[in-house]
């Protein structure tokens, strides 16, 4: 009876054993994929309205300016690494939505649009953006298809909406008519392999006008689109259920 139990004993433990093994090697597959190819971010706040939500979840592709090395870009434990990259490294596009972690604290992740490419000539007049001397075209755009998805806070604003040429990217942008803190950023060029870039939520974006370039290493992947989209309810957010948004493009 003795030596049955035992046998029993080592066939649970080479069970647990295997399984262990199998749980070790999904693991590391899935943080290689989330590493190399695509990770999913949650909007936390409003800066990128009325593109992104609050409460949007987002699919980043990390491999949009080159394949990396799985590990080689991580934060952890107060450990930050720059990417390493196998090939076909390129650099964001103006209009590009990136998510990058933030120079002043990398161990947070921010989301925000390009709109200056370094060796840019970047100034702001009047809330409106002059890159290399010309300004981006704007054209103004009835907002009232945006109140429906927006967070309720910001439907209190006297918001503007415009659709806005940058580079070859189209997309929209909205000010709050009201607000005046931020109307002019002094020219200034973006250092080499730098960007500038600001959210469409314009007067509720703490963005390049506030604390500087974005370095290149820090970009982390270019958002594609949204795969759900849900307010859960805390402090000033009240519950909100979008799947009408599920599938969105990033643009």
């Amino acid at each position: 009876m003795k030596e049955k139990d035992q046998d029993v004993q080592l066939t649970r433990s080479e069970k647990l054993k295997k399984e262990a093994k199998s749980i070790f090697w999904i693991l590391l597959l899935v943080l290689t994929f989330r590493s190399t190819f695509f990770e999913p971010f949650r909007i936390p706040s409003g800066s990128m309205i009325p593109t992104l939500m609050v409460g949007d979840f987002i699919l980043v592709n990390k491999f949009a300016y080159g394949f990396k090395i799985p590990f080689t870009d991580i934060n952890l434990f107060g450990f930050d690494s720059n990417p390493k990259y196998l090939f076909g490294k390129s650099d964001p596009k103006r209009g590009d939505v990136v998510v990058f972690k933030y120079p002043k604290d990398r161990s947070t992740n921010y989301i925000k649009r390009v709109i200056g490419l370094p060796g840019d000539t970047i100034q702001i007049r009047n809330k409106i953006v002059y890159i290399n001397g010309e300004a981006i075209a704007t054209t103004e755009l009835d907002g009232k298809k945006f109140f429906d998805d927006m967070d309720e806070k910001y439907k209190l604003y006297n918001l503007k909406f415009f659709e806005v040429k940058n580079g070859e990217a189209k997309h929209t942008i909205q000010f709050d008519s009201d607000n005046y803190f931020k109307v002019d950023y002094d020219e200034r060029v973006v250092p080499k392999g730098h960007f500038f870039v600001m959210g469409d939520n314009r007067d509720f974006s703490y963005d390049s006008r506030f604390w500087g370039f974005v370095p290149r290493e820090v970009i982390k992947g270019e958002a594609m689109f949204v795969w759900f989209s849900m307010i859960i309810p805390f402090g000033e957010h009240a519950f909100k259920f979008r799947p009408w948004r599920i599938g969105t493009v990033i643009r």
